[in-house]
């Protein structure tokens, strides 16, 4: 069973948000938004399109932390809407203080992604940088945020007061097909704090979760413990995985991808479970 996506009917109150959106966005006149191709910077970049069209670019950062699959879901939905895109190479791993995956590795990540996109601001002809940071999103520990604010980079969707569930029901109503995309953050954030961001560890965890999905799970992360994957899925999803057969499949896919042990986690998937490692004042500064 597939994990199911909350949502909710349209409200008049997330149809006002939209129209504070709309208005912020024709104020900026041109906008370049970053782009993973998840719910929320899909919803924004297409708001954007509708009503900048050409004033608009989406901008797509392609790394080793970006699985192929993500890329082809953003290259696609992008396509069907025939929305201006530009995909710019960023060099993440090679800042050592984003491979050394410490509590501030996103900070980084975004601090390498804004200033890519400023130098090409600057070619295109773009000044403003938007994101797709949510009202939800800043209750959570986010260091990317701060990035963003070193950068003064907008957060349109946060600013009209939309919330995880407003995104996800205006994109629905939208008939985008995006609307219930689980969240993909990008892959280094599965790997455990300390240890070495990698482009071999990343592949290693792609390959893992491709071959889970090929079993059929939906909604799951591998987290990287060294030689041990730590397998997350759904608890709507976990009864299929709770039986010999599916266990040893699983098993073997993980060993396939390169990993000595695998751990089911009955706990199921949750999103930063590893964020749990972190102290308390460090999570205390969520996205400051």
């Amino acid at each position: 069973m597939a994990a199911q996506i909350e949502t909710t009917p349209v409200t008049l109150d997330a149809l006002v948000k939209l129209r504070d959106l709309e208005s912020r966005l024709e104020a900026l006149g041109s906008v370049m938004v970053a782009y993973s191709g998840g719910v929320d910077s899909a919803f924004l970049a297409a708001t954007a399109h509708r009503v900048l069209g050409a004033r608009m670019l989406a901008v797509l950062a392609d790394s080793p932390s970006l699985a192929r699959r993500d890329m082809e879901q953003a290259r696609a939905f992008a396509h069907s809407l025939a929305m201006p895109l530009e995909v710019v190479n960023t060099e993440e791993l090679d800042r050592p203080e984003y491979a050394r995956n410490d509590a501030d590795r996103c900070f980084h990540c975004k601090d390498e992604l804004f200033q890519t996109m400023e130098a090409l601001g600057r070619k295109r002809g773009f000044e403003r940088i938007a994101y797709g940071m949510n009202a939800d999103d800043t209750r959570d520990f986010r260091p990317g945020q701060r990035a963003a604010q070193q950068h003064a980079v907008l957060a349109p969707l946060a600013d009209a007061g939309m919330t995880k569930l407003d995104v996800r029901a205006l994109a629905k109503a939208a008939g985008y097909p995006v609307w219930d995309r689980p969240a993909a953050p990008c892959l280094s954030s599965r790997v455990e704090y300390g240890r070495t961001v990698t482009r071999e560890v990343l592949a290693q965890i792609e390959q893992g979760e491709e071959s889970l999905r090929r079993l059929g799970f939906r909604e799951l992360r591998v987290r990287h413990h060294g030689e041990l994957a730590r397998v997350e899925i759904a608890r709507g999803e976990l009864p299929r995985a709770l039986n010999l057969e599916m266990m040893d499949a699983i098993t073997a896919a993980l060993k396939q991808a390169g990993f000595q042990y695998v751990t089911l986690d009955t706990t199921g998937f949750r999103s930063g479970s590893m964020n749990a490692v972190l102290p308390v004042e460090v999570l205390a500064r969520r996205g400051a």
